[in-house]
């Protein structure tokens, strides 16, 4: 069982990715919260549950990724 360093390094670079949209997602999500009063308060907090979502399937694409590098 060889490791394909191409599709690895694919599936690291998905999760490089991942790694800010778990972080600016919530970040969004909570700077939404707090300014519930804006107009743009929907269209803020859907763009930080959007980022959020993407992070989380980012993750999964990674770690899927890397491991069908393995087989």
């Amino acid at each position: 069982m060889a490791t394909d360093k191409n599709i690895l390094n694919k599936g690291i670079k998905i999760l490089s990715w991942a790694l800010p949209c778990c972080f600016i997602g919530p970040t969004v999500i909570h700077f939404a919260f707090i300014n519930q009063l804006q107009p743009l308060y929907p269209v803020v907090l859907g763009v930080g549950i959007l980022i959020a979502f993407t992070g989380i399937f980012l993750i999964f694409k990674g770690i899927i990724t890397i491991i069908n590098s393995m087989s």
